[in-house]
């Protein structure tokens, strides 16, 4: 009797011992594996970007990604507008809460931000951006860095109908003609320009801009502001920047040294002015002020060259992928929905009216704006944005200096010089 117990007793202990090895057996291999991620785990992409334009746009279409993504929520904060989204960025990083995606410009600052941007050649839709959006995110060994938001193009915007009321029949192309045009507005009571030189993106990178890209070779012509074979004194161009900063300075809204990004487009949209010194990035702003305004784009002249007559069209700016981000896989997902999903592409062109950077997106639903910058495209009239080849900082040093001038405070001859040495001390 003994015997058969002690017998029981142990076959019990076996099989318990068998099924315990078989529970952690079972156990381990359902575990998953290290860095891998369940199917019910939700990942949240931290995305940093500077367009307030479009920020309300961006979340709508951020939800419609949610939806068909139901595992990836997208956190939005735009910095942007009169508020620094560079120094934003750096206080970022520096703080250790590193976006998944953000912006970044290109050119000085690829270079600057490189060693943070994840390699995104192979993506799905690399092969489709047009060749003028490479080349700001392409480095030396032909690696594709950022995807192009978009491309833009800036100059004075118009209000036909009050160009109309002031017997305007001819929108100006020269230096000339937009003189002749601001008085004729000025003698029908008409404020000809809506001036923001309290931005200082506004005068000290997109005005400025037209002294170097009016260049016959912009870009050796920078080059040559770094090796020191140029120089901005005594240099034709910049010479005749005076005349349109001159002529928008005296026809001027009052106040422009106060006058902020949006109180500059509201004055415009509201036809308190007839020109704006801005970009089709304000066509939603401007709409949403006035739907029914008649507008277009006229250069930003400075001399009464054929060549005056061109506008300066690029890329604004690219978003790019943190490659030290713990869900890169989810934000280059991200950036690939956004432009190939049939939901993405209407978003791009018809609620952000942007130019799509991408030959597998049609550009419809394009506003007044975005049409008048592809006419000047097509017809081969444009110049380049340069400011994301000058020093860093140089902006912003660029554009106090012409507060100072517009204040009456310096002349022309110190002007220019104080570029030169903003070149010098800071190349």
């Amino acid at each position: 009797m003994k015997r058969f117990l002690l017998l029981c007793l142990s076959m019990i202990l076996f099989v318990g011992i068998i099924a315990g090895c078989s529970s952690k057996n079972t156990s381990s291999n359902d575990k998953p594996k290290e860095g891998s991620k369940s199917k019910d785990e939700v990942v949240t992409l931290n995305l940093f970007q500077f367009k307030v334009e479009i920020a309300e746009q961006l979340q709508a279409m951020i939800k419609e990604f949610e939806a068909e993504h139901p595992n990836i929520k997208v956190k939005l904060e735009t910095v942007g507008g009169g508020a620094d989204y560079g120094a934003a960025l750096k206080a970022k990083f520096a703080s250790g809460e590193k976006p998944d995606i953000f912006n970044n410009g290109g050119f000085k600052e690829l270079e600057l931000w490189k060693e943070h941007l994840a390699d995104l050649s192979q993506e799905p839709w690399a092969e489709h951006v047009l060749p003028i959006g490479k080349v700001p995110m392409t480095d030396t060994d032909g690696k594709l860095y950022g995807m192009p938001v978009n491309l833009e193009g800036y100059g004075f915007i118009y209000n036909k109908d009050l160009f109309k009321e002031a017997g305007i029949t001819e929108p100006p192309a020269t230096i000339t003609e937009l003189k002749d045009a601001a008085k004729k507005l000025k003698a029908k009571g008409i404020t000809p320009f809506s001036a923001g030189y309290g931005e200082w993106w506004v005068i000290g990178q997109h005005l400025l801009n037209i002294g170097f890209a009016q260049q016959e070779d912009p870009i050796k012509y920078i080059e040559g502001l770094y090796d020191g074979s140029q120089k901005i004194t005594g240099n034709e161009q910049f010479k005749n920047f005076k005349e349109v900063l001159d002529t928008e300075i005296k026809y001027a809204n009052d106040n422009p040294l106060t006058t902020d990004y949006n109180t500059q487009v509201t004055l415009f949209a509201s036809g308190k002015t007839a020109m704006l010194q801005q970009g089709n990035w304000t066509e939603n702003m401007i709409k949403e002020i006035n739907p029914n305004i008649n507008m277009a784009f006229l250069p930003i002249p400075i001399t009464d060259d054929e060549k005056a007559d061109r506008l300066p069209v690029g890329v604004p700016n690219n978003w790019v992928v943190n490659k030290n981000s713990e869900h890169i896989e989810e934000a280059k997902e991200f950036l690939n929905w956004m432009v190939s999903s049939e939901t993405g592409k209407r978003f791009i062109t018809e609620e952000f009216a942007f130019i799509p950077a991408f030959d597998n997106i049609e550009p419809t639903g394009l506003g007044p704006l975005g049409q008048s910058i592809l006419e000047y495209s097509k017809a081969e009239k444009t110049i380049p944005w340069t400011w994301f080849r000058w020093p860093d900082g140089a902006n912003k040093e660029f554009a106090a200096t012409i507060q100072e001038y517009a204040a009456g405070k310096i002349d022309y001859d110190t002007v220019l010089k104080r570029f030169q040495k903003t070149w010098e001390n800071l190349k």
